[in-house]
């Protein structure tokens, strides 16, 4: 009687909790809408499961009244999810037709943009969850994200719409948590600069359809990286020290920390190598990349300057200055993952 009694609980576990893959795979793009309902009670319960088993084992709490609430919990959700899924998923030309449609104010048009795209949204929600926020309210600010990278879209740049909406809904979700949960609160002149970063990311998401790196953002925005790469640190969100690794209990992040006062001696090698290789990488420039290397970051003598100092010393323009700066580092990113080194050694 045990027996059948385990082996119909194991039944019943693995009808709520499918695997990853599974789930992922419902986001396909060649999926039917049928598959939304199936995604609403993988989502649920395979992040209540462990969260009622937790909760009810530090307070106490009855097993069917946390089960009640998940029930709740997934009616709201498996209704929201089957409503998008009647809405196709539009074509790159559906895209560009919709969208220059929508800069001219029609509302229809407006509206099908945003409705093809819910599903992406609620993809990326899944990625934040367990973060301080239910399913639901991640979806509410994504789908904030999505209206906005509707309005902004630029349909003539020729990228899909998926990729720059992405930006736009990572960081409305990203801004939620963070002010929902962030334990230091931020004076609101850092956060606008924050948010100056972000934006200038936005826009080279865009133009290189990917994201960018810190370097690519200072010489954009002409700022030392430095500063770039520490005010886009602040946007991370705080994780306590105390926090468990794993499925270790015992083990906790704190112990995973590495003592800043001791460094790690194969860094120190590293940093040998690359001093020593520095000159060797900047001949593999050519002489105009080169001397804006070298004018940028305030090597061989020269004082750090900025974009439009470059350009006036070398008779270009600021632009162009950029222009030469990025290709340059490109180069020398390249030459680094050749020779077996961190794109990190550029920062330093």
């Amino acid at each position: 009687m045990a027996g059948n009694s385990g082996s119909a609980t194991d039944d019943k576990k693995s009808k709520l909790v499918t695997s990853r893959d599974k789930v992922d795979n419902l986001f396909d793009e060649k999926k039917g809408e049928s598959t939304m309902d199936d995604l609403a009670g993988d989502i649920v319960f395979d992040n209540g499961a462990g969260q009622e088993k937790k909760a009810t084992k530090r307070a106490g709490v009855r097993k069917t009244t946390k089960s009640e609430a998940s029930e709740g919990q997934l009616d709201a959700t498996r209704m929201y999810l089957n409503e998008i899924g009647f809405s196709p998923l539009l074509t790159a030309e559906e895209e560009v037709y919709y969208s220059r449609l929508a800069q001219k104010g029609d509302e229809a048009a407006r509206k099908r943009m945003i409705e093809s795209n819910l599903r992406l949204v609620v993809k990326i929600a899944r990625r934040y969850l367990k973060r301080g926020l239910a399913l639901l309210d991640l979806i509410e600010e994504g789908n904030l994200g999505l209206i906005r990278a509707v309005e902004k879209f630029d349909p003539e740049r020729g990228f899909r719409f998926s990729t720059y909406a992405t930006w736009w809904i990572r960081q409305t979700i990203e801004r939620a948590i963070m002010n929902q949960t962030r334990t230091i609160r931020l004076p609101i002149h850092v956060v606008k600069e924050i948010n100056l970063y972000l934006r200038a990311a936005r826009k080279l998401a865009q133009d290189v359809e990917r994201e960018p790196s810190a370097e690519e953002i200072a010489a954009l925005l002409d700022k030392p990286i430095n500063d770039v790469k520490r005010m886009l640190g602040l946007n991370e969100r705080v994780t306590s020290v105390d926090t468990p690794i794993g499925d270790d209990e015992d083990r906790m992040l704190l112990d995973a920390i590495p003592d800043e006062n001791n460094p790690d001696p194969s860094m120190l090698l590293q940093d040998e190598n690359v001093h020593n290789n520095l000159e060797l990488w900047l001949t593999k420039l050519n002489d105009k990349q080169r001397e804006v290397v070298e004018r940028r970051f305030g090597l061989h003598g020269y004082e750090r300057s900025t974009l439009e100092e470059v350009g006036q010393e070398i008779g270009v323009t600021r632009e162009r200055v950029r222009q030469i700066q990025m290709d340059a580092l490109k180069r020398l990113r390249e030459i680094l993952e050749s020779e077996g080194f961190s794109e990190d050694v550029l920062l330093k």
